[in-house]
């Protein structure tokens, strides 16, 4: 009788990735990112545990929005207070801070449960291309390649 492979902790290997989000359509992107820290990509990839790798996304300030999304999508926020929402358009928070955008987008496409909380902190998001990793020697992922 044949057993189901499921990979213990001392097996699973863990890489770095950098991907560079300029001109590359936010969705796309996230789907993308959201695979890897998954660990999708892997042949060891099980839905229950964390196979995945580490992900730095740089130039967040320049990934497109298609289409008029930019004026019309909106991004909101709930106190927990009676009449406390608030919403921000993406114009405006690609200003105050471009990080958000991929990382709530990143958030969207994960599991909403412990394993998803845990994957979401293998993400790295930076608005400009400078990012303080380069000690953990990530290697370049094309994403073009990939959507």
């Amino acid at each position: 009788m044949n057993r189901t492979y499921s990979p213990k902790a001392s097996e699973i290997e863990r890489g770095w990735w950098v991907i560079d989000a300029a001109n590359v359509p936010l969705g796309r992107l996230s789907s993308v990112v959201a695979g890897l820290i998954m660990g999708k990509h892997k042949p060891n990839f099980v839905p229950h545990l964390d196979t995945g790798d580490f992900v730095v996304v740089i130039n967040a300030e320049k990934a497109v929005l298609t289409g008029k999304k930019e004026q019309q999508k909106f991004y909101y926020r709930h106190s927990g207070f009676p009449g406390g929402i608030k919403s921000e358009s993406a114009e405006k928070l690609r200003q105050r801070r471009p990080e958000l955008m991929i990382e709530r987008a990143v958030w969207g496409m994960l599991p909403k449960n412990k394993l998803g909380r845990r994957l979401k902190l293998k993400v790295k998001v930076y608005a400009g291309a400078e990012h303080p990793h380069q000690a953990q020697q990530p290697a370049a992922f094309d994403v073009t390649k990939a959507i």
